[in-house]
């Protein structure tokens, strides 16, 4: 692609590293902003450069925050003795987005994975296992992917915590095995929350 301007090339590369965005994507999004006042182009740049060195992640679940404990964590609407465990962030967004769960969250950060070389220790499941053992927890719900490395997962963790007393329940399988969370829509994940099952259920098969 041959751009008049080195700038105007520098931008569209930039934007194109973005995940889903090509070139020429990336080429109209560089064109818009040029037609933009340049407040506007500055407020937008500023905004971006802030969320990248302000956002933080919650010291209790692993959420984004803007303090050291989340707007989740910290409301006092929720439920503290539920836990959702997710695997990612954008795991707690489409749950929310449902507006049927008034828990609290933990984020592992990924799953175990041998083959991809993940183990425990690369994720976020000491807090965790921390978290539930100081006590108050009545229900652990997982919202892993149904996948082999997310019932992986599932089973690491309620060995880890076997000698508790807590409650381990899973979404409902509404949810095709293999496929991905973030991807389903509202009323399906909503639906799994309403209708969670045991973890032994899933474990035994």
């Amino acid at each position: 692609m041959q751009l008049p301007s080195a700038l105007l090339e520098q931008a569209v590369n930039e934007f194109s590293k973005l995940p889903g965005i090509g070139k020429k994507t990336a080429l109209r999004l560089v064109l818009h902003l040029l037609k933009q006042e340049p407040e506007k182009v500055k407020a937008f740049g500023e905004a971006v450069i802030r969320m990248r060195d302000e956002v933080r992640f919650c010291q209790r679940c692993g959420n984004i925050s803007d303090a050291l404990i989340c707007s989740i964590c910290n409301s006092p609407m929720r439920k503290q003795e539920l836990i959702c465990v997710v695997e990612s962030i954008r795991d707690v967004i489409a749950i929310e987005s449902t507006q049927q769960y008034n828990g609290t969250y933990h984020v592992l950060g990924g799953i175990i994975s041998p083959l991809d070389g993940v183990g425990p220790d690369q994720l976020n499941i000491e807090s965790l296992l921390q978290r539930v053992r100081a006590g108050g927890v009545e229900e652990v719900i997982f919202a892993l992917n149904p996948t082999i490395q997310g019932d992986t997962t599932i089973y690491f963790i309620q060995k880890k915590l076997q000698d508790t007393s807590v409650r381990f329940t899973t979404i409902a399988r509404g949810i095709a095995f293999g496929g991905e969370l973030e991807y389903a829509d509202e009323m399906t994940l909503a639906r799994s929350l309403q209708h969670r099952l045991p973890v032994d259920k899933l474990v035994k098969g």
